[in-house]
Parts: C-alpha cells; structure tokens; sequence
C-alpha cells in the first residue's frame, strides 16, 4: 500500500487501522490480523495492522504492559512481511521512534503524550508516517500545535485521532465538530471507535467500557467525515490482557465496516 495515497485528505471509501491492543503472542496477532484484513479485502477498504509493543499507560503498576520494543517489533516485522499490510505500534519515549521505523509504516503518539515535543519531533524526524491521539484535555485547535512540530522535521506524513475529551463523570465524550477543525490542518482524520467506549480507571485498577456503544459512534463520525477507522478487536475480548473492557469480538468487525462503507459511499453525495 502506498501511504501517500492512504493520507490523501477525503479518501474513498475508508482505511481501517486495527487489531489488539497490546502484542499478547505473534500467533494471536497473526489471527487477528488475517481476519481483518480479509474483511477489509472482501470490503475493499485499506488495511493497516495496529498493536502496542508496550502500554507504558496502564492504570495499575501490575497490568500487562507487552513484550517490549525489540520483542514486539519481531511480530510486526512477520504480520508485515506475510500478510503484506502496512504495520502502526505506540512509541512513548523519544528514543523509540527511529528503532521502530525501521520496521513499522506509522509510529503513533499516544493521546497522554501529545503534546510532547521531543517525542513529537522524533517522530517526525524518524521518517515514517505520524499518528497522533488527540490528547482527551486537548481542544481540537490545539492538535494544530501537534501537527505544525511534526511539520517542522519536513515530515508531511500525519494523520490526527480523535479518542473522545474528559468530560467529568468518569466517561469519555466525542465533540464531532473536532473532525472538520482537525481535518483543516491539512491532514487525514481518524475515529477510534473502541477507545470512545472508555470509562478511564472507570474499574479502579483499569479502565472500563461501554463497547455497545461502538458500531453507534463510528456511524456517526463516517457520517461526520472522518477518513479512516480505528479499532481493537480480539477473539475473546474478555480474555484481552489489555482494555478487554472496550474490545470488540472479532465476528463484530465485519457487520461495524459494512454499514460505515456504506454510509462512507453515500457521503460522497451530499
């Protein structure tokens, strides 16, 4: 897949960037990869495979964090070099953006970390393609700031998330007149349609959810005019060492992509 295509502002239908939350093992990765990216090929949606080498974020000191950088990014080398999808894992630390472009198409910002400006420009400076969570204190304005960092590494290569703002009773909410401010900035928006499902710590140790609530808020920001998909999804979610609380089921995937192509295709009408 060529990225450049892929972050073309408005583009037709939609990309989908999902898989599990964390690396648990490469063979559950692999299933999970293969199952949704044959959903996106029979759908024709472009695919790209997500997962965290580590989730250094976790409500409790005694979560599942990952297999580490040099571990994890063996898995993504294989789900890249067999299925033949582009790859996206978290970096959190300045150092770990050029090690993981070595292998991954897209590092991702973290939304805690986005205003970070060393990470930001080590990202930027890494080469490859830039995902960055909106931060959920952060107004939609604000990821201009974000994006202008990048920018001035001359790495074009950005894309924008929107997760959901603190609202104050313990759940998230989406402001979906963010998704035109953000797209203004000149680069391709994202939905992540699982992490909007999210009562952070809303379980005390870690975090809880209201997945029901999913295919409903990525409808709804298709309709709203965000380019691409981003989703965590699992076999056995409640068996998911990391935010089983909003995993979609991966028989989940394919009912949730069909109906927001179809509304992506009648977008292009109004």
């Amino acid at each position: 897949m060529d990225l450049k295509d892929l972050l073309k502002l408005d583009r037709s239908p939609l990309f989908v960037i999902a898989g599990p939350c964390v690396i648990e093992s490469s063979d559950l990765c692999m299933q999970i990869a293969t199952h949704v990216k044959n959903v996106c090929d029979e759908l024709g949606l472009a695919y790209i495979f997500k997962a965290s080498f580590d989730k250094a974020n976790r409500s409790s000191n005694a979560s599942f964090r990952g297999p580490g950088l040099q571990d994890g990014l063996v898995v993504l080398e294989r789900i890249k070099r067999e299925l033949g999808v582009p790859v996206l894992t978290d970096v959190h630390e300045s150092d770990h953006p050029a090690i993981a472009a070595r292998v991954v198409d897209i590092v991702q910002v973290p939304a805690f970390l986005a205003r970070q400006t060393d990470l930001l420009i080590a990202c930027g400076q890494s080469g490859a393609a830039v995902n960055v969570k909106k931060g959920q204190f952060m107004s939609p304005n604000e990821m201009g700031n974000a994006v202008e960092k990048i920018r001035s590494t001359g790495n074009q290569k950005i894309m924008l998330t929107e997760r959901g703002t603190f609202f104050g009773y313990n759940r998230l909410v989406n402001d979906f007149t963010g998704i035109p401010v953000m797209k203004s900035f000149g680069c391709p928006v994202v939905f992540d349609v699982t992490h909007s499902t999210q009562q952070p710590a809303g379980l005390g140790n870690q975090s809880g959810g209201n997945p029901q609530y999913s295919p409903m808020l990525a409808r709804a920001a298709v309709a709203a005019g965000v380019d691409g998909l981003f989703l965590e999804c699992h076999p056995d979610p409640k068996q998911a060492k990391s935010d089983a609380a909003t995993m979609l089921n991966l028989n989940d995937v394919k009912p949730l992509l069909s109906a927001c192509k179809q509304i992506a295709e009648l977008r292009k009408n109004w």
